[in-house]
């Protein structure tokens, strides 16, 4: 196999193993009555501690980007699990704040998803997690 052919065939497989987790993931989600960006939006506001977040916040963490934020928030809100208040200080800024309910939902979810996860990663020893790990996280920090 040429070089170029061996390429091709990891940038092949990293996008069925990417399309694979995402469906999987969707899926399992899904149970809990929300997507899985949502999701994601939640344990980036979960991870603030406390402190406000806003869009642009959001936006840098996420791990699917999308221009929908604002949509995913509003759809958090009408479920209660985030607040939206807008700063004293500066009325343009809005400010994001996880709710009970929402770190409730996480705390649920959180659950079962270590089961999920180990499932879905079975076929991997530990030692190979470790190096699957390094080796994928060379590929994340490219520019």
């Amino acid at each position: 196999m040429t070089n170029i052919e061996k390429n091709r065939a990891i940038v092949v497989t990293l996008l069925r193993v990417g399309n694979k987790m995402n469906e999987e993931l969707n899926f399992f989600i899904k149970q809990f009555g929300i997507s899985l960006p949502q999701f994601n939006v939640l344990r980036i506001l979960r991870g603030q501690k406390g402190k406000a977040a806003n869009l642009s916040t959001i936006n840098e963490h996420m791990i699917h980007k999308m221009s929908n934020t604002t949509r995913l928030i509003d759809k958090l809100i009408e479920k209660e699990y985030v607040q939206r208040t807008i700063c004293a200080n500066n009325r343009r800024k809005i400010e994001l704040f996880i709710t009970p309910n929402g770190l409730q939902l996480l705390v649920d979810i959180d659950k079962k998803l270590d089961r999920k996860e180990a499932q879905l990663l079975e076929e991997i020893d530990p030692n190979e997690k470790d190096l699957l790990t390094s080796l994928l996280s060379k590929l994340i920090q490219q520019p």
